[in-house]
């Protein structure tokens, strides 16, 4: 079997690339950047951008399934660098499988395709859409999401997963951002009375996806259809901050602000940003304010019946292993030094 993994080169795409070898699937990756950790794993690299049709039909060829994990992440910046890799490209990778003949798609989602900037506690897949959504990365995700369901047919079995903030050991977005920040003075918790968020380690959501396959391969009981995917182990945003700064042997974070007070800040950044025409993501916006505001837990037992989903690396020793990596390159460092 082959599989194609867009997005080979990122976080997930990488931890899926390893999980797959270690199946024997024979593995392709398609990115824009250069990795040399994937070439190291000895796997065929296809160098491209998903939002050209002919990439993406040249990728595809030969595969059996493919992993559409490729995407622009972000809060900032305009509508059009979002729509092109998140909309289009799914689009090309839905065309380049049918193309193909290429019969199994699983496709990297995300809560946010949902996410209306009130509390999620405990909701399940029949989540509306909003009529409304408050960062481009999330109408684009939900644009791209009901695009991947809807090609779910008896030529082409499709499933997307939504797992959650995902983090680990090599995470470049959430465990960085939090501990640049405390390092700059300028982490803060917004006073939410104690609601509960979700997060997920890498090898769990890279896990996920291969559940997904294994499921679409045998019996198609995924189909068409969108899961929540995460830990399972709920707690607030100030303890999820905290145990990464004691990871990072940092005091923990004490200063809070108002929800109220942290949209009014994102409203003024935006602003600000516009109107001097900062290309840069502003450290906060409406959008982060309202993640940081309320609840976001999930109700996966959909993900446990259908996919047979369970986490496997728990916060805690996910918490562990990082600490341990982050102890050895000290250590790295250290002799390089000497």
């Amino acid at each position: 079997m082959k599989a194609l993994v867009t997005g080979g080169g990122g976080f997930l795409g990488s931890e899926i690339i390893r999980q797959l070898l270690d199946k024997g699937v024979e593995v392709r990756s398609l990115q824009r950047g250069h990795y040399p950790d994937l070439q190291s794993l000895g796997i065929e690299i296809h160098s491209g951008d998903i939002s050209d049709q002919q990439t993406c039909n040249h990728a595809c060829k030969d595969c059996d399934v493919v992993f559409h994990v490729a995407a622009k992440a972000g809060v900032w910046g305009a509508y059009e660098g979002y729509y092109r890799p998140n909309v289009i490209g799914t689009k090309n990778i839905i065309a380049a499988c049918l193309k193909n003949n290429i019969k199994y798609l699983v496709y990297t989602s995300s809560p946010s395709a949902v996410f209306d900037g009130h509390d999620e506690q405990g909701i399940d897949e029949s989540t509306p859409y909003p009529t409304h959504f408050l960062s481009h990365y999330s109408a684009t995700k939900a644009q791209a999401e009901q695009l991947i369901l809807a090609a779910n047919s008896d030529k082409l079995a499709t499933v997307a997963l939504r797992p959650h903030l995902i983090w680990g050991i090599g995470d470049p977005h959430l465990f960085p951002r939090i501990i640049n920040r405390a390092r700059t003075g300028k982490l803060r918790t917004i006073a939410n009375k104690g609601k509960l968020v979700d997060i997920t380690h890498v090898e769990n959501a890279a896990y996920a996806h291969i559940l997904a396959m294994t499921v679409l391969l045998n019996n198609a009981a995924c189909a068409g259809k969108a899961y929540f995917i995460s830990n399972d182990e709920p707690m607030t945003m100030a303890d999820i901050i905290n145990r990464f700064l004691a990871v990072a042997q940092m005091p923990p974070v004490t200063r809070t602000v108002s929800p109220a007070v942290a949209y009014t800040i994102g409203i003024v950044m935006e602003t600000t940003y516009k109107l001097l025409g900062i290309k840069t993501e502003p450290f906060m916006t409406r959008f982060i304010a309202k993640q940081l505001s309320v609840a976001h837990w999930y109700d996966l037992s959909a993900a446990k019946r259908d996919l047979g989903y369970s986490p496997k690396i728990s916060i805690e020793e996910g918490m562990q292993r990082l600490q341990q990596a982050l102890a050895d390159d000290d250590h790295s460092l250290e002799q390089g030094a000497g």
